[in-house]
């Protein structure tokens, strides 16, 4: 399992819909599994599970994405899971960080 998360300024729904679009158009197996919208007030929270096949560890990898936003304020986690084919341990998770490489880089680039 790998994790990023971070805390910043910016736009909810241009970056979600950027984040969409750049893990889907990031892998060719990779697939929007299902997604949960909440809002109470100002506060909104979108909730985005995604998959993709890793050719490195030989199986699917999934990609769980939870974006909460104030207004501009915004605070996002991203977690994958999946990649490794050990029974009792982690091994080979290089899938996953590949996965969590492509949300951290969507990121940084919108916020520069």
């Amino acid at each position: 399992m790998a994790k990023y998360e971070r805390a910043f300024q910016g736009d909810f729904d241009n970056l979600l819909s950027i984040l969409d679009s750049g893990i889907l158009k990031g892998s060719v197996s990779a697939s929007l599994e299902d997604g949960s919208d909440f809002s109470y007030h100002d506060i909104r929270c979108a909730v985005r599970v995604y998959e993709r096949y890793s050719m490195i560890g030989g199986n699917r990898v999934s990609l769980n994405i939870t974006l909460i936003g104030n207004g501009q304020h915004l605070f996002l986690t991203a977690i994958t899971s999946g990649g490794s084919q050990a029974v009792f341990f982690k091994m080979n998770t290089m899938g996953e960080e590949s996965f969590l490489d492509c949300v951290k880089d969507i990121v940084e680039n919108y916020l520069s």
